[in-house]
């Protein structure tokens, strides 16, 4: 018997879960769209939850996953601006009200920020057939 391979299931699951979230409640991930996209935020939001959906289903197909290794790749790094315009919006709303709350969050957009790198190289190793 094979056994599983969590960091990939691990992707998928984040993907197919960020994905639903994005369909569910698009107006929690439009503000983090960075400003000159804003205008097609919706839209946006939308496209990039059904990609993360169709990307991380992709990865749990052995037949498909190189090539949803390779997409799930593009989709981390595609994404990664709308995650540093979260942590810069947090970080001045922490700055403004002064919460340990306010700081709390923009403390842990800032943590999540590197851990993009991880999801990346897992996904390039779908790509290559690892």
């Amino acid at each position: 018997m094979t056994r599983p391979d969590l960091p990939m299931t691990g992707l998928a699951v984040l993907l197919v879960g960020g994905g639903v979230l994005h369909l569910v409640r698009p107006e929690v991930y439009a503000p983090i769209i960075p400003a000159p996209l804003r205008g097609r935020a919706r839209e946006l939001v939308l496209a990039s939850g059904v990609a993360e959906i169709a990307c991380g289903a992709g990865l749990l197909v052995p037949a498909t996953r190189p090539a949803a290794g390779w997409a799930s790749a593009a989709l981390l790094l595609g994404v990664l601006p709308a995650n540093v315009q979260m942590s810069v919006d947090h970080g001045r709303r922490a700055r403004r009200k002064g919460t340990p709350q306010a700081v709390g969050f923009f403390a842990g957009t800032l943590a999540r920020l590197p851990l993009q790198w991880p999801l990346v190289r897992t996904a390039l190793r779908a790509a290559r057939g690892g």
